[in-house]
């Protein structure tokens, strides 16, 4: 589970976690808290999203166990380099 940034639709509980989430989307920054990026946001799994207000917001350090691995093709792999590079760029002009 090394690999950060693991696709869209995987399947994951957190360490603590009661409840499976499905990945939903990357890089994550909540209205109220500018300064703060999540790795990952998502939902409940496999209730899905119900509301707007319910996106759970977690980085790749909380994950305890993954269930299922979203699909992976090409198109993924250049989307995952890209959010790798936006995080290191946006990661050293704040330094």
């Amino acid at each position: 589970m090394n690999e950060k940034y693991l696709p869209i639709g995987t399947v994951v509980l957190l360490k603590e976690g009661k409840k499976k989430l499905m990945i939903t989307g990357f890089l994550y920054t909540p209205s109220n808290e500018l300064n703060k990026v999540y790795d990952y946001c998502g939902c409940l799994y496999p209730e899905g999203v119900l509301t707007l207000d319910k996106t759970i917001l977690f980085n790749h350090d909380q994950i305890d166990r993954i269930f299922h691995m979203g699909m992976k093709d090409e198109e993924g792999e250049k989307f995952t380099q890209n959010l790798k590079e936006f995080f290191n760029q946006r990661k050293n002009t704040q330094e």
